[in-house]
């Protein structure tokens, strides 16, 4: 089977059409088996943009240490980066956070972070998550039928983080419809393009944190970007920019994976019948199911790396200043890693999952994901137990990278 031939522009999105997007695994599968070392035919000098589809590859390339997260420092991102968003560039940038930093700067602003989701503190959450689940259910149940993403999937997290860094209440909608902007933006422009509705949504969220922070300097509370403040000016451990930046990279990570994860992990179980109703009577195996659910239609399909040095894998060389692409999502269906992987399955022992990646940038707030999911699924099997899909006829949001649905149509 040869590997896709047709040239793929650099500044579009070769993801984006809907087939695709509903069901990406079988191209997964294609490359995957034909070329799982796969150099996109891009009319660019240099190295380019290498695809990696199999799990031991994606793992490899996650943990190498001269595999850098910043993406600026690969040739073809250098090359069209007068056509990026230019919050992606300098030290001016907006998105410029501990997650395009490597090393020892990585290292410090992730400590600082990290104290908001160790696992003490996050289990402490567990009893306020479930009276937003409950009140969200109150009112999304009493409709009969009703869109999960709209009244579950999205609000719970956005909620959760947005109180967790201090976000008002009544401002938490608005900031959802940023990032969803962001978000969607980017799916339908592409990975190296920028559009204008990004643009604005984007320095509305920064002009809008800005002000978060100028309240919280001058009133301090319980919250993360208070706790990040008092360590800016008390040990200089954050600059203003990444105070910023990564204020904003908690927003809009801390809900979009799990929103999609609830999202997409629903959709699994009631088109796999028999695992719903396992669930149900197996409760024990919930946290199990969760993990499988992640492998099985990961939030997060892929995440780059650039090589800083030559890597091997596969008998391949990655060069150095490759964009390289690690398809979380296809890692998660290998055959060589799982057994039949396109069968869902609950019970499945040992679920070695990639989808909060692995190594130095494996997920801050993986452990707030899991909970709320846990949470959410357990309020459903319990409060909707005959819950089903409204309508075969899904949309997914227009972000190849984030997989997860416009809306999720059920009935209980």
């Amino acid at each position: 089977m040869a590997a896709p031939s047709t040239p793929i522009s650099p500044l579009g999105n070769p993801f984006g059409n809907a087939q695709l997007l509903a069901n990406p695994y079988p191209v997964y599968a294609m490359l995957r088996s034909a070329n799982p070392v796969f150099t996109l035919p891009l009319p660019v000098p240099g190295p380019g943009v290498i695809v990696l589809t199999r799990h031991a590859d994606v793992e490899h390339v996650l943990k190498h240490p001269r595999a850098s997260v910043d993406r600026l420092r690969a040739d073809v991102v250098q090359q069209f980066k007068d056509r990026l968003p230019v919050q992606l560039l300098g030290e001016e940038g907006g998105l410029r956070s501990m997650l395009l930093l490597d090393g020892a700067d990585h290292a410090r602003v992730r400590g600082l972070v990290s104290k908001a989701f160790t696992p003490r503190r996050v289990a402490t959450l567990a009893p306020h998550i479930g009276h937003i689940v409950d009140t969200l259910l109150d009112a999304a149940l009493a409709k009969g039928g009703f869109d999960l993403m709209h009244e579950l999937a999205e609000p719970l997290p956005a909620i959760v983080i947005a109180e967790l860094l201090g976000v008002p209440p009544e401002d938490h909608r608005q900031f959802k419809e940023w990032a969803a902007t962001l978000v969607n933006s980017l799916g339908r422009a592409g990975p190296l393009a920028r559009g204008a509705d990004f643009d604005a949504a984007l320095n509305a969220l920064l002009d809008y944190l800005r002000g978060v922070i100028a309240r919280r300097r001058a009133d301090p509370r319980d919250d993360l970007i208070s706790a990040m403040i008092a360590a800016q000016e008390e040990r200089d451990a954050l600059s203003d920019h990444e105070l910023l930046s990564n204020s904003l990279l908690l927003l809009l990570a801390g809900h979009e994976t799990t929103t999609n994860l609830i999202g997409n992990g629903v959709l699994a179980l009631l088109r796999h019948r028999p695992q719903w109703e396992r669930l149900r009577a197996e409760r024990d195996l919930l946290e199990n199911a969760i993990e499988e659910l992640l492998r099985f239609d990961s939030p997060v399909q892929a995440t780059v790396r650039v090589p800083l040095e030559e890597i091997a894998v596969s008998g391949h060389t990655l060069p150095r200043h490759a964009l390289v692409v690690c398809g979380i999502g296809a890692a998660n269906r290998d055959p060589e890693a799982y057994a039949d992987p396109d069968t869902l399955d609950v019970a499945r022992a040992n679920v070695r999952h990639l989808s909060f990646g692995f190594g130095a940038h494996f997920c801050l707030g993986a452990g707030l994901a899991r909970l709320e999911a846990r949470i959410a699924f357990a309020a459903l099997l319990d409060r909707a137990p005959g819950l089903k899909l409204a309508s075969e006829e899904l949309a997914y949001r227009p972000n190849f990278l984030l997989r997860g649905l416009a809306a999720l149509p059920v009935s209980a």
